[in-house]
């Protein structure tokens, strides 16, 4: 893992437990969505980083509300839930990986998705929300497309999201390759 990921991933626990991120200083009216993009290949470093830090939030802010959604987990349990992850498996075995992303667009699209983020994610019940799996739940789920349909459903509870690529605070460049339409509604969490 380079230094410079180093450097980044060990500002983000005093950032997101500072009571001026918390509480949306210095943003203005815009919406406290953060991205944490880093390198694809160092995926399983930040995915343990992530662990820790999850470990760790309770012990330097035990008053702090914290909510982890993983998107891969998140849409697992969701086609669980609708009787369809056995159907889409079976799919994907019999006719391949794009008749399986046609076949649950309808299902994964992201205006469905938000509202049921938002009771996963329950943000008038914490203080921060931090979303990972982005990498893992494409081409199925877009996240672009999904942090626009949470704009509604957040309120003012902060969103960091963990994302495999490059955020130049105009458009998401998933894995570093893959160009997502315009999303500039976001910060990044650190430089």
């Amino acid at each position: 893992m380079s230094d410079t990921l180093n450097e980044r991933l060990n500002k983000i626990m005093p950032r997101i437990t500072s009571d001026e991120f918390l509480s949306g200083s210095g943003i203005g009216n815009e919406i406290a969505f953060y991205i944490f993009d880093y390198p694809p290949e160092d995926e399983l470093r930040v995915r343990d980083f992530l662990r820790t830090l999850l470990e760790h939030i309770p012990k330097q802010r035990p008053d702090l509300r914290v909510k982890h959604v993983n998107l891969f987990d998140f849409v697992l349990e969701y086609l669980r839930s609708r009787n369809l992850l056995d159907k889409a498996i079976q799919m994907q075995r019999e006719k391949g990986d794009e008749a399986l992303q046609k076949a649950l667009a309808g299902p994964l699209h992201e205006s469905k998705l938000g509202p049921l983020f938002a009771d996963a994610a329950q943000p008038d019940q914490h203080d921060l929300v931090i979303v990972s799996g982005v990498g893992s739940v494409w081409p199925l789920l877009r996240s672009h497309t999904l942090l626009n349909n949470l704009h509604a459903v957040m309120g003012q509870t902060p969103l960091v999201m963990f994302y495999p690529g490059r955020y130049d605070g105009q458009s998401l460049r998933l894995f570093g390759k893959l160009k997502n339409n315009n999303y500039y509604r976001a910060f990044k969490l650190v430089p």
